[in-house]
């Protein structure tokens, strides 16, 4: 793994734990812009270890290399905080694109987070489609369309060109919708426009 992440184009370093505990130990001396971290580790788990570093280093960002059999401990990882979930025979590309994702848009949006996504709110739909559709009324038109194109995975530059404002103004309406909708992070958006039909 080391060998495949020192041959992407934009990572310039790469260091690697054996184990949660060793992670946490490393990441007082340096702090990566990005975090791969596997569910299952001796010592201290990644459930455990993600935990730990979004509270102490919440500008860190997460991606959690997990297994089919794992999905119950996603939508979990999703309300902490975490930034994506790649199953762990990924291939390279989606590897390389999934670590730029999050570094440009806070979150990798891909099938299997989709899917976990999707079964949360069928397993919750009663209980949380009510409250969802009062809030997706707050948002304004404009806001909405935000949202929609976080939601594509679209960077804030495009977001920017294609509203005709400022990539700040992007950013002010992002801070505004997470606001109004009392969410913590990009998964926690994406999650309440499946919820909502916003996107599809």
């Amino acid at each position: 793994m080391m060998r495949l992440l020192k041959t992407f184009k934009r990572i310039n370093e790469v260091t690697e734990a054996e184990n949660g505990q060793a992670c946490l130990q490393l990441l007082k001396q340096q702090q990566p812009q990005v975090l791969l971290l596997d569910l299952e580790m001796p010592v201290m788990n990644g459930v455990d270890c993600a935990e730990a570093v979004l509270k102490k280093y919440p500008d860190i960002k997460i991606i959690i290399l997990t297994m089919h059999d794992s999905e119950k401990y996603m939508l979990y990882l999703m309300e902490m905080g975490v930034h994506s979930f790649l199953l762990k025979n990924t291939g390279p590309e989606e590897l390389e694109m999934a670590i730029q994702q999050v570094v440009d848009n806070d979150f990798y949006h891909n099938e299997l987070l989709n899917t976990v996504l999707r079964k949360g709110i069928h397993q919750n739909g009663k209980k949380m489609e009510k409250p969802a559709f009062a809030k997706l009324a707050d948002l304004t038109d404009r806001e909405q369309e935000v949202l929609r194109m976080i939601c594509q995975e679209m960077s804030v530059k495009d977001m920017a060109l294609q509203l005709g404002v400022a990539p700040s103004s992007v950013q002010t309406y992002k801070t505004r919708i997470m606001a109004k909708l009392g969410i913590k992070n990009t998964i926690g958006l994406l999650r309440f426009a499946l919820e909502t039909g916003l996107i599809l």
